[in-house]
């Protein structure tokens, strides 16, 4: 009996755990949208002949308000997919006599279709075996079929998923994010995105499975990434921001004069300040580059370009006026003490965030983590991933060769 569980236990498919919220969730949602849509069908079309919903609807739900991020379940995949199939299926009805025959050639018809047209929806093939096999009222119908109710059942449970799964946490329609832009404006891809799993990556595997999976690629990209950072962190130990900040920062107010930052940054070979209140709360950040870009350099800078205001910053400051407040950055991006530096690593390197203030709970600054911080964790991380890899290698005697015996 031991042995049979565990055999029987492997036809149970391995679905991602969810939350008993994402259960009910997802089944609220269902209900609320099969009532709305029969509600609103029984008012406009009461008297029709046609059943005022059918069953397929109800597999559209569960896509709809239970993988509501799947390629499957979008607008175009229900909308598109049940048309095209209650077409294809009355068109089957209307000239092949044989139902059998038909009902195979309408669902095989609409499979094909519908992934050409890039909008497959399983309970699609419902609707085609439906306008087929559905009784004498569908029959009479004919193409009044696909309008109704195919189509308006469609929009209806449509319209309720839209605001449903939105107003409840979930983004619908799940969109194809932008690519991300380079804050460089080059033609280079991310730093997070040079190594480890790419979006090619995926394409090219998917490419050589070539099977329909129920997930959109860039979800399966997010989830790789996700997990890489989630194994860096363990193989870390957890490292925070608190563990390698600097502690000891120099920070300025925001009506601090330009000049006496820019004295400030010179002395202590610092290229950034956060800009703080009385209560020491960040409200900013100065830089090296808002100097340059936004300060007002006065008059004997006219025309002098970048040149004149680098020559500046390295040898003086006689010209340089205005505020802090005139010129910092904000808002302010932080890191919080416990935040883990894998969780800080991807977004440094893809923002260009050279300097990361650390705030508490209150938003009151306790740190500063710079990139050369992040790296000599890193460092030290892998150094001792290294170690730990030799200590736990099992040493071998080394084997004797034979040396070879010579002739007197």
């Amino acid at each position: 009996m031991s042995s049979v569980i565990p055999f029987f236990m492997r036809f149970v498919p391995g679905l991602a755990p969810v939350s008993l919220g994402e259960r009910l969730r997802a089944s609220l949602g269902a209900v609320i949208g099969i009532v709305i849509t029969g509600a609103v069908a029984t008012l406009a079309l009461s008297s029709s002949d046609v059943p005022l919903l059918i069953a397929p609807i109800g597999a559209s739900a569960v896509l709809l308000f239970a993988v509501p991020m799947s390629p499957l379940a979008q607008p175009w995949s229900i909308i598109g997919g049940n048309t095209i199939a209650a077409l294809i299926g009355v068109t089957c009805a209307r000239y092949i006599s044989d139902p059998m025959l038909a009902a195979g050639l309408a669902v095989g018809a609409a499979i094909a279709i519908m992934m050409a047209m890039r909008c497959l929806h399983p309970p699609s093939g419902a609707v085609a075996l439906t306008a087929v096999l559905g009784g004498p009222a569908i029959t009479a119908a004919g193409y009044g079929f696909v309008i109704w109710p195919v189509l308006i059942n469609s929009l209806l449970l449509l319209a309720v998923a839209l605001a449903f799964n939105n107003l409840t946490g979930r983004h619908y329609p799940h969109l194809t994010p932008a690519p991300a832009v380079n804050p460089h404006k080059t033609a280079d891809a991310l730093p997070s995105g040079r190594l480890g799993v790419s979006a090619a990556d995926i394409s090219a595997v998917l490419a050589q499975h070539d099977v329909v999976l129920p997930v959109a690629a860039d979800q399966l990209e997010d989830i790789l990434h996700r997990a890489e950072m989630r194994a860096y962190d363990r193989r870390s130990a957890g490292v925070t921001c608190a563990q390698v900040m600097s502690r000891d920062v120099l920070s300025v107010g925001p009506k601090t004069s330009l000049r006496e930052a820019l004295r400030y940054l010179r002395e202590h070979h610092i290229k950034a300040l956060p800009v703080v209140d009385h209560d020491n709360r960040v409200i900013g950040i100065l830089t090296q580059t808002d100097l340059l870009d936004k300060a007002d350099w006065g008059m004997s800078a006219t025309g002098s370009g970048l040149g004149w205001r680098l020559r500046a910053i390295s040898n003086s400051d006689r010209s340089l006026k205005g505020r802090v407040e005139d010129v910092m950055s904000t808002p302010v991006k932080a890191a919080h003490p416990d935040t883990h530096i894998a969780q800080v690593v991807p977004y440094m390197a893809d923002a260009g965030l050279h300097h990361l203030p650390v705030t508490d709970d209150d938003q009151r600054l306790v740190g500063m983590l710079t990139q050369s911080d992040v790296m000599a964790a890193m460092y030290a991380v892998s150094v001792g991933e290294t170690a730990l890899a030799v200590a736990q290698t099992p040493v071998r005697p080394a084997r004797k060769k034979a040396l070879p015996v010579s002739s007197a």
